[in-house]
């Protein structure tokens, strides 16, 4: 009887949640609990209309508010709007005293009283703006609701949606309907055409998209690692996280995604910090590669502990073997919702198993280990799931086919961009999408990662209100802000938290007028739209010059002699990169943060006429750059010794930093040699600039 009465109490609660759900029809029903869900909410309160968030989350704000505090947004000045208001709300937190337990605001140097907003945070603080936010807006949320995928979870009339059901029941009617999701979910549902995957370049005339082996030459191994069990016996059979398959040709479309990661937040604060827990089914063979790669010399597993405010990080994949749980992750897309549980379960056991790995296996280097078990995880996030993030790093699913599909030669400017409502700015940036076996040209077998780009779209570029709708004969009422219409590559940069708020925010203001105008969302009057948007803070396009790709400050444009890195000379291999902006040339050189003591390179240059010169030497500075690069310089039979810490911006216009001045007659020689050696972080070496002392 107890038993009855229990389900008797249970069925009477669901038929009445699902009678209050299914009676009334909103305006704008939003699937999903992303940041960009959140944006297009609060828009489409503002706009008067009645609308509800629907998601399978149980905390708001997607990556936003689930580690990524480290915000990858590009060029700050076109994230407008909601989104904007966003990491200005986040700022006024950080304006308060008591907001910093565990470090002083001077401390941290992203914090600038003065800003207008600030873009890294605590993952808590980021979740508690959301929460804040969608109070003050009253914005219903039913959370923990998981959309009917394998029923009838999509009921249309025609090429309308009509309503929406969980798995638990529940029905939501609506006259507009956003997907917000990461997964795309809604959309494929509702018969939406999409690709998973990486088009070939051939597919929209692209250069960076499909497989890319010769492209991928960031977080690379940076010896010849052995991928056999037995090192040199293949009949050893492979070691785990290697693939045995053909990686495909350069430029050839396939099904692989970039890699997942979970962003976790680190502290070393002795009294905040847990350690690293040994998860269960952990297993050290599963690191034998990692273990490898360090033992050949690689320190690349600190490259991207990203400090946010109290002393924390945004702990991000860097190197060869990282916290990016490579070619785990194909299924994930279209797979069922216990399938997508067994591969969240799987990241979450290999990433766990990482850091415990590297924090106490006895095998590992003793500076290695030693570092890393002064880390461990933030004791005050993620309270209810152990301290780890909630939601993982989904960097791509699901992307919409529509009409107008954004490519790279949209991003480049190549092509026109139709009717922009936002604008992106990120490098076209994809993570490795698998790990496999190369050889040498002597038939030496050794492990690569194939599939990572970072290449700069040179400046800022619109992103077209096209792309997020459906074709009409599809569906007439849905908008799609985050799995939106765009090739792999493209999606790459478009992909970036702030992008998708501003996107939400778009599509909440286009489903409004569409609603006022009782027309299908393609035929929203764009005029109108773009009106609003510029009304409410959005900036849809960029003034600004384009910077063609991938070059920076024209070296003949600039005062005195200076020599590009194109120019001088190079010991060992160098990488090229354009990931930060404000160098000179097409690129600047880095060395990964690997092979210490063996790189070195050397600029030569003699001086027009006698003088004092000033010599100086251009970098871009970031978090993850060491603190003592060594610079020599030789000239008029003298020898410099400078240190450069290349964390701080150079002292002169934010570009150069002057490392020794020197008397020299006419047609003296200057040669100026930058090395990492014994250095703490990533050397970075971009140019040299001698110049009068006195001009």
């Amino acid at each position: 009887m107890i038993r009855l009465g229990v389900s008797v109490l249970s069925l009477a609660v669901h038929l009445q949640a699902t009678a209050f759900a299914g009676d009334k029809t909103h305006d704008i029903v939003i699937y999903g609990g992303t940041s960009s869900a959140v944006a297009a909410a609060v828009q489409a309160r503002r706009m008067g209309k009645s609308v509800i968030i629907v998601c399978p989350e149980r905390h708001l704000g997607g990556l936003t508010a689930g580690g990524l505090g480290w915000t990858d947004s590009g060029d700050k000045s076109v994230v407008g709007g909601v989104g904007r208001e966003f990491y200005q709300r986040v700022k006024r937190h950080y304006d308060r005293p008591e907001a910093w337990k565990w470090q002083r605001p001077e401390e941290y140097s992203r914090y600038r009283p003065q800003d207008d907003a600030i873009w890294v945070f605590e993952p808590h603080v980021a979740e508690r703006t959301f929460e804040e936010w969608i109070r003050e807006e009253r914005v219903p949320v039913d959370r923990d609701r998981w959309l009917d995928r394998a029923g009838n979870g999509v009921k249309k009339d025609g090429p309308r949606i009509v309503s929406i059901t969980m798995r638990s029941g529940e029905t939501y009617r609506g006259r507009i309907f956003i997907d917000a999701t990461y997964e795309g979910d809604l959309m494929a549902a509702a018969g939406v055409t999409y690709h998973v995957g990486r088009e070939s370049n051939a597919k929209y005339g692209e250069t960076l998209n499909g497989v890319q082996k010769a492209n991928a030459r960031s977080h690379q191994f940076t010896s010849k690692i052995d991928p056999y069990v037995r090192p040199g016996d293949p009949k050893s059979g492979l070691l785990p996280r290697v693939d045995d398959g053909d990686p495909g040709e350069d430029g050839q479309g396939d099904r692989r995604v970039q890699a997942y990661t979970y962003r976790v937040c680190l502290t070393r604060v002795p009294e905040n910090r847990v350690p690293f827990p040994r998860p269960e089914g952990y297993d050290p063979f599963q690191y034998e590669l990692l273990l490898r790669d360090l033992k050949a010399g690689s320190r690349h597993v600190f490259g991207k502990f990203d400090p946010a405010p109290n002393a924390k990080t945004d702990t991000n994949n860097h190197g060869s073997f990282s916290t990016d749980n490579i070619g785990m992750n194909y299924d994930y897309p279209e797979a069922s919702y216990e399938r997508r549980r067994e591969i969240l379960a799987e990241h979450e056991l290999y990433q766990k198993g990482y850091f415990y790995f590297l924090s106490t296996d006895p095998r590992v280097p003793a500076d290695v280990r030693d570092r890393m078990s002064r880390w461990g995880l933030a004791r005050d996030e993620f309270l209810d799931n152990g301290h780890w993030p909630h939601q993982i790093y989904v960097r791509e699913a699901r992307r919409m086919v529509s009409d107008f599909v954004m490519t790279e030669l949209h991003l480049r400017r190549l092509q026109p961009t139709p009717k922009p409502v936002g604008m992106g700015s990120y490098n076209m940036d994809s993570h490795h999408t698998q790990r496999y076996v190369a050889r040498d040209p002597d038939g030496r077998a050794y492990v690569r990662n194939e599939g990572d780009i970072q290449v700069d779209p040179g400046g800022p570029y619109p992103i077209s209100y096209e792309a997020i709708i459906p074709r009409k004969d599809q569906c007439a009422n849905l908008l799609v802000p985050v799995c939106l219409s765009s090739s792999h590559i493209a999606y790459g940069s478009i992909r970036m938290e702030p992008v998708f708020m501003i996107l939400g925010q778009a599509a909440a203001t286009a489903a409004a007028i569409a609603i006022d105008d009782g027309a299908p969302v393609q035929e929203v009057d764009y005029e109108r739209l773009r009106r609003r948007l510029l009304a409410d803070k959005a900036v849809l396009e960029d003034h600004g010059p384009l910077r063609p790709r991938g070059s920076g400050l024209d070296p003949g444009k600039l005062t005195g002699i200076v020599i590009d890195d194109v120019d001088a000379r190079r010991t060992s291999s160098w990488l090229e990169s354009t990931s930060v902006p404000g160098y000179v040339g097409r690129s600047y050189l880095h060395d990964d943060d690997a092979g210490k003591g063996g790189r070195s390179v050397r600029f030569e240059a003699r001086v027009p006429e006698r003088g004092c010169y000033e010599i100086r030497i251009a970098y871009t500075p970031h978090p993850n750059r060491a603190t003592n690069v060594p610079v020599i310089v030789e000239a008029g039979g003298k020898t410099i010794a400078a240190t450069v810490n290349q964390k701080r911006s150079p002292a002169i216009d934010d570009l150069w930093q002057a490392v020794g001045a020197v008397s020299l007659d006419a047609n003296e020689q200057v040669v100026v040699t930058i090395s990492n050696e014994a250095t703490d972080g990533y050397v970075i070496v971009d140019a040299v600039q001698i110049i009068p002392r006195d001009g």
